[in-house]
């Protein structure tokens, strides 16, 4: 029996090493009994990037090959003896432009902006990817519709390459393909850092016009690092009215304009700005205050880039991975203005 559950497992191959799963030593151990077969993949890097596609191609195979039996396939993850670092090479060099979206707190939609940001961008006719390295809650996938997408590798110039996502001729690639929903906030330090340098470094972005990284929210370790792997030629905060984010904005704003990072900011976005309902058109309800952003931006010398409104089709949009911009005209319209203003930082600057 054992042999019959490799014969099925050894036709599964992993992407990086071109071997067999058995033949490569990832499968560690088979176990039967009368119901349940328990299959152990032992991968010798910590954080594989292939570990959780690999993991479904097993359960997959073998509840086909073996319907009378429960399957559980275990992942084991770190090899005993260290490896030595390859030389660091880099596919970020058909990249023009690098821009950075953050905020100085969680829940003001900087995610939901990348998204309509970068589909506004590609309406304008640029070439756009996205790097979703917001650990804490990676959202690209959702906003896109592509939650399901397991990355492959390619072999390209004697290197591996990870395959992007595609959705709406965007290139996204996120932490969150690589990592269970329930295990996004047990990633600290260097385990994440070290997981995004391979995803910035590795990833075939191919020829882009801009790449916008979609960070955590707050300042911290991600933040420095990414800082540290990629020119960045411009950044942009996003906030909401209230003052108590307000006030975020202005951690994030100065650790940009620190010396030892010294990036420009393109100006602060203020999200969820007013509420229109469809039926009163000509109403606006400031839910969350009125023009915090602009006022700490008139005083902290950046510019206010645009004011995005609460709208209906904005939430449907995300909930369905179709973001606002491309299926709603009032939306494209406000989110257009935005993003000719931080194409003309991101160039001036870059």
């Amino acid at each position: 029996m054992e042999e019959k559950i490799k014969k099925v497992l050894a036709e599964i191959v992993h992407p990086e090493t071109e071997k067999n799963i058995v033949e490569g030593g990832v499968v560690g151990g088979v176990s039967v009994n009368a119901e349940k077969i328990t299959v152990t993949l032992h991968f010798a890097k910590s954080r594989d990037p292939f570990a959780l596609k690999i993991k479904s191609q097993a359960e997959t195979r073998l509840k086909e090959a073996f319907p009378d039996y429960t399957i559980t396939v275990i992942v084991r993850e770190g090899g005993t003896t260290p490896r030595p670092e390859p030389k660091q090479t880099t596919t970020t060099g058909g990249i023009a432009h690098v821009i950075a979206i953050a905020s100085g707190k969680g829940g003001v939609g900087k995610s939901t902006v990348t998204a309509n940001l970068a589909v506004a961008l590609r309406n304008s006719g640029y070439r756009v990817g996205i790097l979703d390295a917001d650990i804490y809650g990676p959202s690209q996938p959702k906003m896109f519709g592509v939650e399901d997408y397991l990355p492959d590798a390619v072999r390209e110039e004697g290197e591996d390459r990870i395959v992007p996502a595609e959705s709406m001729d965007i290139e996204l690639m996120s932490i969150g393909f690589f990592i269970k929903p329930t295990d996004a906030l047990l990633w600290r330090g260097a385990m994440a850092t070290n997981a995004l340098k391979q995803l910035i470094h590795q990833t075939r972005w191919g020829t882009l016009d801009f790449l916008l990284i979609d960070l955590p929210p707050g300042t911290g370790d991600i933040h420095l690092s990414i800082i540290n792997e990629l020119k960045i030629d411009t950044a942009v905060i996003v906030s909401t009215p209230q003052q108590v984010a307000v006030v975020d904005v202005v951690r994030g704003i100065e650790m940009f304009r620190n010396e030892h990072v010294d990036i420009p900011v393109a100006g602060i976005i203020e999200n969820m700005a007013w509420f229109t309902p469809e039926e009163l058109p000509d109403k606006r309800y400031y839910l969350f205050g009125k023009g915090g952003a602009r006022r700490y931006a008139e005083a902290a010398g950046v510019e206010l880039l645009g004011e995005i409104p609460i709208v209906q089709s904005i939430m449907e949009g995300s909930d369905e991975g179709h973001p606002a911009v491309g299926i709603d005209p009032r939306v494209e319209q406000w989110y257009r203005v935005i993003a000719q203003r931080i194409v003309e930082k991101a160039v001036q600057n870059g």
